[in-house]
């Protein structure tokens, strides 16, 4: 398969801690963090569990795009926030479970028209997190390499 030399190359890792069973240390470029499940799952909860870290990726990605585009735009808006509710569930009909991101959008920006506040709804829900959601990424696992055994 013939793919398009990627324009943004993102690399995080995640390596077991063993301060619990399912405890990792997450690294990215600049940051490092740890994830973990909760104790009602079999872990420490030492950090957020993947799909906690998964919902907040969508909400950072969607404060920050309604924020740059008001800056480009030059519109004052004082906040921004977003809150992300994830749940699995069964559908009437459908095959298998789906999951459904919740995304509440609150914008304080007292100065703005309601035309103005609609673009913004509309801009966020543009964000490229959403975008990689909604559409068919292509996830490929490859083996790396093996810890001699001793």
């Amino acid at each position: 398969m013939d793919l398009v030399m990627a324009a943004l190359r993102t690399r995080v890792s995640a390596i077991e801690t063993g301060e619990s069973p399912f405890a990792v240390r997450i690294a990215t470029h600049d940051h490092s963090f740890i994830g973990d499940e909760p104790a009602s799952a079999g872990g420490g909860g030492l950090g957020p569990n993947p799909l906690e870290l998964l919902a907040s990726s969508l909400a950072e990605c969607t404060v920050m795009t309604v924020r740059w585009f008001a800056l480009q735009q030059g519109w004052p808006v004082e906040h921004i926030e977003v809150v992300v509710d994830h749940v699995k569930t069964v559908i009437a009909g459908a095959a298998a479970p789906i999951d459904i991101f919740d995304k509440t959008v609150s914008i304080s920006a007292p100065l703005l028209g309601a035309d103005q506040l609609a673009r913004l709804m509309e801009i966020a829900g543009k964000c490229p997190v959403q975008r990689v959601l909604e559409g068919a990424p292509l996830i490929r696992t490859k083996a790396g390499a093996s810890t001699p055994e001793h």
